[in-house]
């Protein structure tokens, strides 16, 4: 019997082995399938025009052949980043109106979203539940959905072809509301309770307990939002025609066409503000995702 034991053991722990290698397998292909265009991007940014051509011409210029890759260029260079950050006007343009852009967005966000969410966690009103519902269904449409009624309106303000057909919208959105009322609302009662006994008013509870204990949720909408309008498309492409206007994520496509080292090059100083902002942030992002999970039903004081 001990014998059987402990065969049975070893069976298990052979399985045991099967099943983590077979997850460290998958996982291990999962991460190179992630990583992979990251890679190629960089091979690419230190090819020469030659060597891109070789590769990506089917792509890019519409040669004859097969698109191939290489994960080591055969002779690198840096001229494609000198290229573009010595000599590339309009890249600079564009970079400052994605800069601006999110930037623009950020601060409305901040101004709007902020005060929202806390009266949606922390205040009674009429109409709250209602008004919490239309939120919601704004969180869930599509820019796609909105995108006609928005053109009206930005029209009939004059906004079009102007930053803040961009800005605007963006500052106004839905769902860093959504996000920041959970953080607020998970503020224990008590200690707002106490403030008011001790004669805090509401602006002063505001300032004092709940933008405190809201920064994970406030650098969570922050980090989001960046992400968001720094690589936005669609609003851009939509509101803006203007070519002094667009940002990165409209003229990186352009500058594929006519200048493919220089666009690899680009892609690259392109991600570098969003990485480190992700990474620097990614704590911050974390906690406060985790307390704005679930739904309160427009706030637990409601």
């Amino acid at each position: 019997m001990q014998e059987n034991g402990t065969r049975s053991a070893e069976g298990k722990r052979r399985r045991e082995g099967y099943k983590r290698g077979i997850l460290w397998i998958v996982t291990v292909l999962f991460l190179f399938a992630m990583i992979f265009p990251f890679v190629i991007l960089i091979s690419g940014s230190l090819m020469g025009k030659q060597e891109l051509s070789e590769l990506y011409g089917a792509v890019f210029s519409g040669q004859s052949g097969q698109a191939g890759f290489r994960f080591f260029p055969m002779y690198p260079t840096l001229r494609a980043y000198v290229r573009l950050l010595l000599d590339s006007p309009e890249y600079f343009t564009a970079f400052w109106n994605s800069l601006i852009q999110a930037a623009g967005v950020l601060t409305g966000q901040l101004l709007t979203a902020v005060p929202a969410a806390w009266a949606f966690a922390q205040f009674r009103f009429p109409g709250k539940r209602v008004l919490w519902m239309l939120y919601l269904l704004l969180v869930l449409l599509p820019f796609q959905v909105t995108m006609v009624s928005g053109y009206l309106v930005l029209n009939a303000l004059h906004l079009l072809d102007t930053r803040w057909a961009v800005i605007l919208p963006g500052a106004f959105s839905t769902l860093p509301v959504f996000i920041l009322q959970k953080t607020f609302a998970g503020i224990p009662k008590e200690v707002t309770e106490a403030a008011q006994i001790d004669g805090a008013g509401p602006l002063r509870i505001f300032f004092t307990i709940g933008l405190p204990l809201g920064k994970p949720g406030i650098f969570s909408i922050l980090i989001l939002g960046f992400l968001e309008y720094w690589n936005a498309i669609e609003q851009p492409m939509t509101y803006l025609k203007a070519e002094e206007l667009r940002p990165l994520s409209l003229y990186l496509p352009q500058m594929a066409n006519t200048e493919t080292a220089a666009a690899f090059a680009a892609s690259i100083v392109t991600l570098l503000p969003a990485l480190l902002l992700f990474f620097s942030g990614q704590d911050s992002l974390e906690r406060g995702i985790a307390m704005s999970g679930g739904y309160s039903g427009g706030g637990e004081n409601g």
